[in-house]
């Protein structure tokens, strides 16, 4: 790898799949500062299963103190980024000749923190835990991937519970092949999960917390749960890009993204991960895809290359794998070329949820 001139500074705001992995990737060729209030990188996906397995909350809550080498971890709330870098919630400023903006997107509890507050997401997640335990019946609202997941997580661990998923979408996973959603709907069904597609959910007493209570389907009847968890999808935490010159909102609140990640007309500004709206999905695997291409394009640009030159961002569109484990042993997956079943689904992520990789990045093991 060419070697930069240390003095180039980056500023990364938002430590989340994205921000962290890019900070410590650039922490050796650059002047690295990452931006952000949270004192734990959060692993949200393992937050899924931790509401049947609460031991796996500590070890999805990692400490960024390990993080980076030479750069630095400051806990802050970035309030403005501008040409020259970005103003802290203290007043503070972060001067950098570049800067990533990765705040990320917000989700119902208990799967991310609000805010910066790590204590209330173990709370959220404890109460979640023992609400389930305490719970007959569950109605999951939403069937993307948290709401799939979820089902099939409390299926494995606690078969007793009687688990209905509602979604206004009339088939699991409509924008990938038949047989994903197909496969999922199968093995969901078989484990005692009932299925209500197509049909949209009125009078839902909140969108962000677990709940008891009624509610009703669109041109039918009313129906009563223990337990209530909507899943309806994540909005981008998107404020600061928002005041930037030219910036343009799409779905979810998401910023959308030129040919070279960038969400507005200031040349040396980048957006990625779930705030930016490149033509990728919010998800982990789109976070794959954007990350290499920013470390080489500004590694490029720390080392003298013009961003003209260099080649523009590829969104992976309709081929985005997936996948979509229904417990530690179940699940699919599409592959981009095949969808997969059981036994590559666990050894993607079924058995270990990725925790040991997340623990790996922020030097814990």
């Amino acid at each position: 790898m060419e070697t930069a001139p240390m003095g180039k500074r980056i500023a990364i705001v938002g430590g989340g799949y994205l921000g962290a992995e890019l900070a410590k990737a650039m922490d050796d060729i650059a002047d690295v500062t990452l931006i952000e209030p949270r004192s734990h990188f959060v692993h949200a996906s393992a937050m899924i299963r931790a509401v049947v397995q609460p031991s796996l909350v500590e070890d999805s809550l990692i400490p960024y103190d390990r993080l980076l080498k030479r750069g630095r971890v400051v806990a802050a709330r970035a309030t403005g980024v501008d040409g020259e870098g970005v103003t802290l919630d203290s007043g503070a400023r972060v001067d950098a000749d570049y800067i990533v903006v990765a705040t990320g997107s917000n989700y119902a509890a208990p799967f991310k923190p609000k805010g910066a507050d790590i204590d209330g997401l173990r709370a959220a997640s404890q109460a979640a835990h023992e609400k389930l335990q305490a719970a007959k019946t569950v109605g999951i609202i939403g069937a993307g991937a948290v709401g799939v997941e979820l089902a099939g997580e409390i299926a494995e661990a606690m078969p007793d519970k009687k688990i209905t998923v509602i979604t206004m979408d009339d088939k699991l996973f409509a924008a990938k092949p038949d047989s994903l959603g197909a496969s999922l709907s199968k093995k969901l069904k078989a484990s005692g999960v009932e299925l209500i597609l197509g049909k949209k959910v009125e009078r839902l007493a909140s969108m962000t917390e677990p709940h008891a209570g009624s509610v009703t389907l669109e041109g039918g009847p009313e129906r009563a749960f223990d337990l209530i968890f909507p899943v309806l999808g994540a909005r981008a935490c998107s404020d600061l890009l928002k005041k930037l010159p030219g910036a343009e909102v799409t779905a979810a609140e998401r910023i959308k993204t030129d040919g070279h990640l960038r969400p507005s007309s200031l040349p040396n500004v980048f957006a990625a991960g779930d705030v930016a709206d490149p033509g990728d999905n919010m998800t982990i695997v789109a976070v794959s895809r954007q990350l290499p291409w920013l470390k080489k394009t500004l590694t490029g640009l720390i080392t003298g290359r013009k961003l003209a030159d260099m080649k523009t961002y590829r969104p992976w569109g309709t081929e985005a794998p997936i996948v979509l484990p229904l417990g530690p042993e179940r699940g699919n997956s599409f592959l981009m070329l095949f969808t997969a079943g059981d036994w590559i689904t666990k050894k993607v992520k079924g058995a270990d949820l990725f925790v040991p990789k997340y623990q790996k990045l922020l030097n814990r093991r």
